[in-house]
């Protein structure tokens, strides 16, 4: 019997999944698009429409409204239709009503990124003990496969780590993930994911070192890179969620993310962070309207799916890996290249909604043929990265690998960006 999904969201990643849902309708049963917005749900069916998407054309995605912070809603849909995988491609702040109403039903769940809770930001490390792994063992009793993480960074870099240690290495000593988007949208600011979650992030840099936590302020740390493709770029260490778990998974001395951002970006970012619109708190105006600043700077920022059809210039996201290899040092790079404008002229979609998109609709694939299907909440770390790898370079997502100078890679610096304007206490 074929598995019906639920696909819950409907942003940018949604509008992916959507599409590769719908390119592999042939493996599933009913195939589901709930939102709080009918409307993005009809507008992402009428883009698949247009790029005639549909593998099998009577098996199209119907759409539902739902509120995804009520559990009993979850829930009651869920059983309905009867679900037996839910995506959850929705904001972070939904990841805990949508597990609960997960492990309430039975159903399988995949999700993109760590949980988030609109009233703390950055919390200490590791994250996903905070929320997620507090519901372990109820996966396990209520044999629930949840599979965390399960977007490109989070999850195929996850992937990556899980595949160098199986493929090439004896021991990792480093894993350095680096995550660099080099084109232009022609806005003159704009984040590719919702700008809510985007600056929450941008508070700490905590990084794993010498197996402990270590803390910097935000964009403190800057390297050149040279990468492929896209070359010499920019990059700033920067805390993320899969670092949480790999530090945990992996037996490895020193993790570290890194992402790309311009001297714009930079510039843009630290205006908006001095003079405070990048609060969660909420302020009054002298009307007497209380506003969250946040909340503001995102309704006037572009919304990122409305990027799509002018980006040009591509991705470039990766694992550098050093370590040893039958007695001798070795260092390799894992990594994606992925191009704006063959992600729009595929799914009407830029490359960074196409990265996070892609992966959830493999693990789904995965778990309906019960490769990944294991009973039991993991982190893709902990999954056989092998078919997961194989799956999505045939959906859009290639692997390519290349050998490294050892001892370069372990003599890579970065440079102390002193801007006090800029930075923030890690107290």
């Amino acid at each position: 019997m074929k598995r019906n999904v639920l696909i819950v969201g409907a942003g940018g990643v949604a509008h992916v999944a959507a599409h590769k849902f719908a390119q592999n309708n042939d493996l599933f049963g009913n195939i589901y698009l709930v939102s709080r917005s009918i409307k993005d749900c009809q507008e992402i069916i009428k883009s698949i429409e247009r790029k005639n998407n549909y593998k099998i054309a009577e098996n199209k995605i119907e759409v539902a409204q739902i509120d995804a912070l009520d559990i009993p809603s979850v829930i009651e849909k869920i059983k309905k239709w009867n679900i037996s995988i839910t995506v959850n491609v929705a904001s972070a702040f939904c990841n805990m009503s949508i597990l609960q109403a997960c492990i309430e039903t039975g159903s399988a769940y995949i999700d993109t990124a760590i949980h988030e809770d609109p009233d703390k930001v950055c919390e200490d490390p590791p994250w996903y003990a905070n929320y997620e792994w507090k519901r372990k063992d109820k996966c396990a009793q209520n044999k629930v496969t949840a599979v965390l993480g399960a977007g490109f960074d989070p999850g195929v870099v996850n992937a990556y780590a899980a595949y160098a240690k199986k493929h090439f290495f004896d021991k990792i000593d480093s894993i350095d993930i680096m995550d660099v988007n080099v084109g232009s949208h022609g806005k003159y600011f704009a984040t590719n994911f919702d700008p809510e979650i985007n600056f929450r992030e941008f508070r700490k840099v905590w990084a794993w070192i010498d197996k402990k936590w270590v803390c910097s302020p935000v964009h403190s740390q800057k390297m050149i890179y040279d990468f492929p493709v896209v070359g010499k770029q920019p990059i700033y260490l920067t805390g993320h969620d899969e670092l949480h778990s790999l530090s945990k998974n992996m037996d490895v001395n020193s993790i570290r993310f890194w992402m790309g951002f311009s001297d714009h970006f930079i510039n843009c970012f630290t205006v908006l962070k001095n003079i405070g619109l990048l609060s969660e708190h909420p302020v009054k105006t002298l009307e007497g309207v209380e506003v969250v600043p946040l909340k503001v700077v995102k309704a006037c920022l572009p919304d990122p799916k409305s990027l799509a059809p002018n980006y040009t210039g591509s991705t470039c996201i990766g694992d550098l890996i050093a370590g040893q290899k039958d007695g001798e040092n070795k260092a390799l790079f894992v990594y994606n290249i992925c191009d704006h404008k063959t992600c729009y002229n595929e799914v009407e979609s830029q490359a960074i909604s196409y990265t996070a998109g892609v992966p959830p609709v493999a693990a789904a694939i995965l778990i309906a043929k019960e490769i990944w299907d294991v009973k039991k909440m993991v982190n893709v770390e902990e999954l056989d990265p092998d078919p997961f790898i194989d799956l999505l370079n045939n959906m859009g997502i290639s692997t390519e690998t290349m050998e490294m100078d050892y001892s370069k890679v372990k003599s890579m610096k970065s440079e102390e960006v002193k801007n006090e304007r800029n930075l923030e206490s890690c107290s």
